[in-house]
C-alpha cells in the first residue's frame, strides 16, 4: 500500500525564493535507504534531507545528493529546521538535535534564524602538486599566492586561498579532471575563496566544487563555510585575538544564486556554528 509523506523544497542560506541553496526535506520514517536514494535521485539537488525519529537525539537526520549518501550537509540542515518549524514541531524550544552521521549535532533556533553545529576536523598542508589543481579549476595562476599553503580538512575538504574575486568569477573548472585528481591526492571536495566581497559587511567569498559527489558546483555549502573560518585563522587571515568570532561568508552571486552565511566560534567552549534563515519554495506529497 501506498503511503503519502510531506515534501518540501525550501531555499537555504537566503530570506528570498530562487536565491541560496535548494534542498528538498522530507519525513522518512519507514522508508528504506535504497529507495531514499531514488528519492534524491528524482528531485535532482545538491542534498535531499530525510528525517525519522531517533533514540539519542530529537531526530535523525540523513543527507543524500543524487548519487549517494554524504556524512554532513549545512544547507540541508537548516532547510530541515524550516521545514520542522512550518510545521509547528519546533515551536518555542531554544534548539533541536540531530542524530547525524557525523554525530549528534546541536541545531539552536532563534527569531527565525537556523543555526547547525559545525563538527571541528583536524587540518592539514595540502602535500600534492598545486599546479595540477591550480589547472584543473581553470584559475589565474596569478591570483595563488604561493605563501599561503593549500589546507586539507580530515573530511577531504580542499581550501585553497585566491587574491582575487575576478579570479573566482572567471574560473573554467575541468570537473572531469577534479575527479580524477581527488582520487590521485586523497582530497574530496575543493573551496576557493577570497577575503574580497560583494557585500562591505561580509568578510570572504567562496566558490564549492564536489564532482565526485555527483555535485560539480553547489551554489551555498554550509558545511565549507563553517570550517573556512577555522582555515582563516590558521592561515593568519582572522586575527587570533582570543576572543569569540562572527563573520559572514558569502556564497553563490557568481552563479546566480546569491546566500549569505553566519558563522560564529565561541573560543571558550571550542564550538563552531553555521547560521542562515531559510524561505519554503513549494509543498507537496510524495507519494510512494
Amino acid at each position: 500500500m501506498k503511503q503519502t509523506y510531506k515534501l518540501f523544497q525550501i531555499d537555504a542560506f537566503t530570506e528570498i525564493p530562487f536565491q541560496g541553496n535548494p534542498a528538498a526535506v522530507t519525513f522518512a520514517q519507514g522508508i528504506p535507504k535504497e529507495k531514499m536514494q531514488l528519492i534524491a535521485k528524482e528531485m535532482n539537488l545538491s542534498e535531499t534531507a530525510f528525517i525519522s525519529a531517533s533514540d539519542s537525539a530529537d531526530y535523525k537526520l540523513q543527507w543524500m545528493t543524487p548519487k549517494l549518501e554524504v556524512n554532513l550537509c549545512g544547507h540541508a540542515t537548516i532547510a530541515s529546521l524550516h521545514y520542522l518549524n512550518e510545521l509547528g514541531k519546533i515551536n518555542n524550544r531554544p534548539r533541536i538535535t540531530f542524530e547525524t552521521l557525523s554525530g549528534i549535532l546541536k541545531c539552536p533556533v532563534r527569531d527565525n534564524t537556523y543555526f547547525m553545529e559545525i563538527p571541528q576536523m583536524k587540518m592539514d598542508n595540502f602535500e600534492g602538486e598545486r599546479d595540477d589543481l591550480i589547472d584543473a579549476l581553470g584559475i589565474d595562476k596569478n591570483a595563488i599566492a604561493k605563501k599561503f599553503p593549500f589546507t586539507l580538512l580530515q573530511n577531504g575538504y580542499l581550501y585553497i586561498y585566491s587574491e582575487s574575486l575576478e579570479a573566482l568569477k572567471n574560473m573554467q573548472p575541468d570537473f572531469d579532471l577534479i575527479s580524477t585528481l581527488s582520487m590521485k591526492y586523497d582530497f574530496r571536495d575543493i573551496c576557493v575563496f577570497t577575503l574580497e566581497t560583494y557585500d562591505k559587511n561580509s568578510f570572504a567569498h567562496s566558490r564549492f566544487f564536489a564532482p565526485i559527489d555527483g555535485i560539480n558546483e553547489d551554489p551555498v555549502t554550509g558545511s565549507s563555510n563553517g570550517p573556512l573560518l577555522l582555515v582563516l585563522k590558521r592561515l593568519g587571515l582572522i586575527e587570533d585575538t582570543g576572543n569569540d568570532i562572527e563573520k559572514t561568508f558569502e556564497q553563490g552571486d557568481i552563479i546566480g544564486r546569491p546566500g549569505r552565511i553566519k558563522v560564529f566560534y565561541s573560543q571558550k567552549n571550542n564550538e563552531l556554528y553555521i547560521g542562515g534563515k531559510a524561505v519554503t519554495i513549494f509543498k507537496g506529497d510524495l507519494i510512494i
